[in-house]
């Protein structure tokens, strides 16, 4: 992580002030998550983590508290990092520092959403945190006005992050992506490199894209794969997908319950 960088758990509402300020500049404030979600989750469990440079907040992760059936996790709703201090290991840092804090408190389980089209995050969450992920669901968000979206409908994969596993300490304990090799590949859905370029000059064929790899998904993790790894291909990123009976027995109750 870059020198002088400090991450730490925070709880006030000052410091939730500023993450919305974060969001704004990051994101804009139309889809800005208010203070008060913030507040709210402080106060139910959640946790909020911040990077400063000096006095300046230059990243933070938020997370919400939930449960499904008996399961207690955190669902890490958002995280930013300023454009200027990115790719220097602060979104890593914020995450272990959840994923400590989790532990802590007897949570072995973070969640969060993420667009598998989005190939940056999934590298992050598959290769560099160790998450995994066996739920696609289609348009979570709604189509909505962001240009970050595309016009597109809103996909997304769940990451799990089952933070006392074998395969997270590997992930989170390598130095360099890629040390921990996947196992027995059962299928690959491939995306092109240049699907973010699509979403602005040829958004219809985004959208095929996108149909193709939700389709993909859903059969694949219909017939127990799991998503465990991306690797760069000829022409783009492969998902690669493993057997369910490969995977450590993680016992996910179903959405919604």
């Amino acid at each position: 992580m870059a020198q002088g960088i400090q991450i730490r758990a925070v709880h006030e509402l000052k410091d939730f002030d500023e993450c919305l300020r974060l969001q704004q500049l990051t994101w804009g404030r139309d889809i800005a998550v208010p203070t008060a979600i913030f507040v709210v989750g402080e106060h139910t469990g959640g946790l909020t983590h911040a990077a400063y440079d000096g006095e300046k907040l230059v990243g933070f992760s938020m997370a919400l508290a939930g449960h499904r059936d008996s399961l207690r996790f955190l669902h890490s709703h958002m995280a930013a990092v300023l454009p200027e201090y990115r790719d220097q290991g602060i979104g890593r840092a914020l995450k272990l520092a959840q994923r400590a804090d989790a532990l802590a408190r007897g949570i072995n389980l973070i969640e969060w959403t993420f667009d598998p089209l989005e190939l940056k995050n999934a590298h992050f969450n598959f290769n560099r945190l160790g998450a995994i992920a066996r739920i696609h669901i289609p348009n979570c968000y709604g189509i909505t006005d962001s240009p970050l979206h595309g016009g597109l409908p809103t996909d997304r994969l769940v990451a799990e992050w089952w933070l006392d596993s074998p395969r997270v300490a590997r992930r989170t304990e390598a130095k360099a992506a890629g040390e921990s090799s996947p196992g027995e590949i059962a299928a690959r859905i491939e995306i092109p490199a240049n699907i973010g370029d699509l979403r602005e000059s040829d958004p219809g064929r985004a959208m095929r894209i996108q149909s193709s790899a939700r389709e993909q998904f859903q059969k694949h993790f219909a017939n127990g794969l799991v998503a465990t790894s991306v690797e760069k291909s000829a022409s783009g990123v492969s998902y690669l997908l493993e057997a369910g009976t490969s995977i450590a027995a993680l016992t996910l109750p179903p959405l919604g319950h």
